[in-house]
């Protein structure tokens, strides 16, 4: 199939609440489609046609192998006595490898795995919850080989991702208080989950560098109806975010890290905070570390891997009789408009959160889609510009194999004797608008 022809996604019921198209071109997620209060509202940002994503780098696609940063040069990397080196390639500028190098997986086909081809990262346990056959269907898994040096990383990398829509358990659920009158209440329209498994394949042992992120930026109030024409400028500073960190990455000139520095106090504090308030004259672009919280381990023993299931609880409708956390760690990540009513919850397995405000952009690159007010097409200077998205990319911390202090632990390393884990949840809720 053509890697720009979308691959929908939809939960079965009668009236879905949540639709997804995502391209096999860089496991881009093209559209996110939430029906709420008799509205159709697309949250991720993005050109109008799947093509445009060619000349729209990172934008809701797949990062790999590594997430972020990492300084020009060749490293040398050890995890449980393995070694090998990393030669990261330079572009973003001298100093620095961004997003896995100049060609990350970002910028080539998956492969979409079929009943004749299925995932080979999941135990039978878990194969047994991804039915592939239904067309549309709200389950689809992607695979990506990464041949040993490609972009200076060691190792012959297969890696498979798994994309769903949970229905919502009971579409009645109210996120509220018995008894609290005054508070309106949140519904449950069901939840999109990503899960990423990679393998170091091969005769010999290695270990390699592997850190991967969905590079999404989202806007709860691009389909607004006064947003339409260009009424109202488009924005998320009106938004409220809630990011469960107690640190963030200390950078250089070149926004490579340098260690953590706290976030109390600042105006990267994120508790319930409306995002225009204290902004940073260039906007955010922060990588945050969660407080300490429990979690689901992000690599697992290659023996283990028959017998795991990881995925009965992040499979979970949120909401209903059926709902358990399970292995799921409690949420990280809150956003929520009081302007469209939309929630977003997350939780992770992963230590940190990248928050960027889309500061890096002007209107006159890229395309913006119709249903957000622009053109959808590219050129026409009417694109998305600073502080019209929140991207919220899950990760582990930046270069952590650079740090002797996280060697054998969490130093974001997978050796041929391991399976990688890296799963997100994120919960759609709606609330209620305020009654007159």
């Amino acid at each position: 199939m053509s890697e720009f022809k979308p691959v929908l996604l939809a939960l079965p019921s009668l009236t879905p609440s949540l639709a997804l198209e995502v391209l096999p071109h860089g496991l881009t997620i093209h559209r996110l489609f939430v029906q709420a209060d008799g509205r159709t509202h697309d949250i991720v940002i993005g050109p109008e046609s799947p093509e445009d994503h060619s000349s729209n780098k990172y934008v809701n696609t797949v990062i790999g192998r590594y997430s972020n940063r990492v300084p020009v040069g060749t490293h040398k990397v050890e995890r449980n006595g393995v070694v090998s080196e990393i030669t990261a390639i330079a572009n973003e500028g001298p100093r620095v490898s961004l997003h896995g190098g100049p060609t990350g997986f970002d910028f080539v086909p998956w492969t979409l795995l079929t009943p004749e081809d299925p995932p080979t990262l999941f135990s039978p346990k878990e194969l047994s919850q991804i039915p592939l056959s239904a067309s549309p269907s709200s389950y689809a898994v992607f695979r990506l080989v990464s041949e040993d040096g490609d972009q200076g990383y060691p190792g012959k990398l297969v890696t498979e991702a798994l994309i769903a829509l949970i229905e919502p358990g009971d579409q009645e659920r109210k996120y509220r208080k018995p008894g609290d009158a005054t508070q309106n209440a949140e519904y449950d329209l069901g939840s999109v989950v990503l899960v990423y498994r990679a393998q170091l394949v091969g005769d010999s042992k290695t270990v390699t560098p592997v850190n991967l992120t969905q590079h999404w930026g989202f806007n709860l109030e691009g389909s607004q109806k006064e947003n339409q024409g260009g009424a109202e400028p488009l924005s998320v500073k009106g938004h409220t975010l809630t990011i469960k960190a107690d640190r963030i990455v200390k950078r250089d000139a070149d926004s490579l890290a340098t260690g953590f520095i706290p976030s109390a106090g600042t105006p990267h504090e994120h508790q319930s905070k409306i995002i225009g308030k204290q902004y940073p004259e260039m906007g955010y672009d922060d990588y945050y570390a969660f407080s300490p919280f429990e979690k689901a381990p992000t690599r697992l023993p290659l023996a283990s891997l028959p017998h795991v299931d990881f995925l009965s609880d992040v499979l979970r409708p949120s909401s209903g009789p059926s709902a358990s956390r399970g292995t799921r760690s409690d949420p990280v990540v809150e956003l929520s408009s009081d302007k469209s009513g939309l929630k977003l919850v997350f939780d992770t397995n992963q230590a940190g959160v990248m928050f960027y405000s889309n500061a890096w952009t002007t209107p006159d690159r890229g395309a913006r889609k119709k249903i957000h007010g622009g053109s959808g097409l590219t050129g026409k200077g009417d694109s998305y510009g600073p502080g019209t998205a929140a991207f919220l990319e899950f990760h582990d911390p930046l270069a952590a194999f650079l740090d002797p202090a996280n060697k054998d632990k969490e130093d974001t390393l997978v050796t041929s004797d391991e399976v990688y884990h890296n799963y997100v949840r994120c919960d759609v809720r709606f609330k209620e608008p305020t009654k007159e």
